[in-house]
């Protein structure tokens, strides 16, 4: 029997459940020395398992998973001083903590579909209740990561088994997001 496909440890032994009344919680980077905190109000939506090569993955993981919040819902309330961003010139301005790495939110300030929106992992929250992830997004690009291409068939039954549909490029919701963003700034669709 062939060994099962570990994608994350948030997920390898089954998606938990997010709690419909889930108040918010705070991230924690991992240092243990003045670890940077940020807190989020409210829950997550679009939490997703991500194989892009940008963002931030535990050891041994080949996907991220990311959720993203309303950017006025996040906080950096401690140790702010150790984040600096990675790519001033990215969508995603991820900030990551200058000791562990980290990333601890990577808001969108860009004129973007997502601007306004803050990516989060929220593994790094002790509080349980998070939205459980809904899809993966990105799934070819773990290859760029370091995935053999002829493991890519065991990589997506996994992720259907774990029951997630997966994507090569985001979901179909955050798709219509930006087609919609598009066809708004181009004038195609008025409202």
């Amino acid at each position: 029997m062939p060994a099962t496909v570990l994608l994350h440890p948030l997920i390898d032994h089954g998606i938990r459940k997010g709690a419909d009344d889930f108040v918010g919680g705070t991230l924690v980077c991992h240092c243990l020395d003045k670890p940077v905190k940020v807190e989020i109000k409210g829950q997550v939506t679009h939490n997703h398992a991500c194989g892009c090569t940008q963002c931030w993955k535990p050891e041994g993981a080949i996907v991220a998973i990311v959720a993203v919040a309303p950017t006025d819902h996040v906080s950096v309330v401690a140790n702010g001083d150790k984040l600096a961003v990675l790519n001033p010139a990215a969508t995603i301005l991820r900030h990551a903590c200058k000791v562990c790495g980290v990333h601890m939110h990577g808001p969108v300030e860009k004129d973007h579909g997502f601007r306004g929106l803050t990516f989060l992992h929220t593994e790094l929250s002790r509080e349980e209740g998070w939205q459980a992830p809904q899809f993966a997004a990105f799934v070819s690009s773990v290859i760029e990561g370091g995935v053999k291409p002829d493991r890519m068939g065991a990589v997506r039954a996994r992720i259907r088994e774990l029951g997630i549909e997966p994507y090569d490029c985001l979901s179909p919701t955050l798709m219509d997001m930006q087609s919609t963003f598009a066809a708004k700034k181009s004038g195609v669709l008025v409202e």
